[in-house]
């Protein structure tokens, strides 16, 4: 056979490929439908600004890069956690100190995770020591029945839809001196199991049975420069050894769809998640209790619930919006009254995606913050840095969310409490404590080189 024929051969029809090429069509067509969401007015996007267009499509493509790996990583006879919002894909309104892992599981099945941390005594409100590497501030393993978005519409916000099977923290985890430890996920805890144990099946008060679908972990980094991220990984129990299956056309081209799917249910369940439960804009068709207040605002603090996303159980949230010129600056007063595990505050853009923390102060956690000789911790959101220690740099966005989070092991009996104060920032300092902490511009440069240096540790592919 010559080689000119042998290509003939190859590239003659077949089943397979048409099969593959309709795929490829449709997720094409739901991705143009998802591209829609950036720009159509009726899908409710952020307004259609050089920046916001921009993000926008990047922020599409990070969509396309998860759907990927989701289409075709999410095995759960062959589970493994991936990083859920990396630096190229954030979404959700995401945490900057958060490291948001994922991976599938069938709650009918039983799966064992094996981790190792650095130093963790902190976990257990003992003091971590004084020098070195040690583990996340706090961390989460949570098990739900549904990957939030992926219907496309916000009525799958119900518990019957999306829900908390179970949970377990890291106070809760017992770890062996060398920091390694087991957690059993199962239908029910075997008799006479004493382990790490999280459940993946649960009965609700109206005899509803749910099964958990996906397995969470929420790492949570406070010091920057001395928390390192757990070393994870999880298998179904059984499957130890066994190959997975090659791939075939069938399953491929299942896939391929999919991945439009996913992409084009997320863009818009998002644009409609924010415009229409949070309400920023005053013209949502319905009333929620998350509706944002007005402008330079925030809702006081809450508990969290299973209807706004499955969102991590132990957190306390507020959230709002800022808009502000360039001699503007938003003084945000916190009161906190129980100290909590840790404290967040970041700034967000309308496609729900954290702003660079890496090369900008527009994240601060309660370990980067500076609490007042009042007792009081206050920040200060402005485009430009007024020197300020606690400063939130809005990264040239004239208008975003205000996303700020406290983690307690339980809810406490008061939570706290939040006041904003729009100011010219000529007069800044005159609003501020004369004990307000400032930096200069080296030492806010050195701040930034650590949180450069954090971020690729965090993120890292090796």
């Amino acid at each position: 056979m010559t080689e000119r024929e042998h290509l003939q051969r190859v590239i003659e029809p077949s089943p397979a490929m048409a099969q593959l090429r309709d795929a490829w069509d449709e997720m094409i067509v739901s991705l143009q439908m998802a591209r829609q969401a950036i720009d159509d007015p009726a899908l409710k996007p952020p307004s259609s600004t050089d920046r916001n267009l921009a993000e926008g499509y990047r922020y599409l493509l990070g969509y396309v890069h998860g759907a990927f790996e989701r289409a075709f990583g999410e095995d759960p006879d062959y589970p493994y956690f991936r990083r859920a919002i990396p630096l190229l894909h954030k979404s959700t309104a995401d945490n900057a100190d958060n490291l948001y892992l994922s991976a599938r599981i069938d709650g009918n099945h039983s799966y064992r995770i094996r981790g190792q941390a650095e130093d963790n005594r902190h976990w257990y409100g003992e003091p971590a020591k004084e020098e070195g590497a040690i583990a996340p501030r706090y961390v989460i393993f949570s098990a739900i029945t549904h990957y939030t978005g992926d219907t496309g519409s916000l009525a799958e916000l119900v518990p019957e839809v999306t829900t908390n099977v179970g949970a377990l923290e890291g106070g809760e985890l017992a770890v062996d001196p060398d920091g390694r430890f087991e957690i059993l996920l199962a239908p029910e805890r075997p008799e006479g199991y004493s382990g790490n144990f999280i459940p993946t099946k649960i009965t609700l008060e109206d005899g509803t049975e749910h099964t958990a679908q996906y397995l969470i972990s929420r790492e949570l980094f406070a010091d920057w420069a001395r928390e390192e991220g757990l070393v994870l990984e999880i298998h179904k129990v059984g499957q130890e050894g066994i190959a997975q299956p090659s791939l075939n056309p069938a399953g491929v081209a299942e896939n391929i769809r999919r991945m439009g799917t996913i992409v084009n249910h997320h863009l818009r369940f998002w644009n409609d998640f924010y415009s229409t439960l949070l309400n920023p804009f005053g013209d949502s068709p319905i009333e929620t209790p998350y509706t944002y207040p007005t402008l330079n605002e925030v809702i006081q603090p809450s508990a969290p619930s299973a209807t706004v996303g499955a969102a991590q159980q132990t957190n306390t949230y507020s959230g709002g919006s800022y808009l502000l010129a360039p001699d503007e600056a938003l003084i945000i007063e916190q009161y906190i009254p129980e100290t909590p595990l840790y404290t967040g505050f970041n700034l967000c853009n309308w496609w729900g995606e954290s702003y660079d923390y890496a090369s900008y102060t527009s994240s601060l956690n309660s370990s980067q913050v500076t609490t007042d000789s009042d007792g009081v911790v206050r920040y200060v959101v402005a485009h430009k840095d007024p020197g300020v220690h606690n400063w939130l740099d809005t990264t040239g966005h004239t208008e975003g969310m205000l996303s700020q989070r406290w983690v307690y092991s339980s809810i406490p009996e008061r939570l706290p409490e939040v006041q904003c104060k729009e100011v010219k920032l000529s007069e800044l300092f005159e609003h501020l404590p004369a004990d307000t902490v400032t930096v200069s511009p080296a030492e806010r440069r050195a701040t930034i080189a650590e949180r450069q240096a954090h971020a690729q540790r965090r993120y890292r592919q090796y």
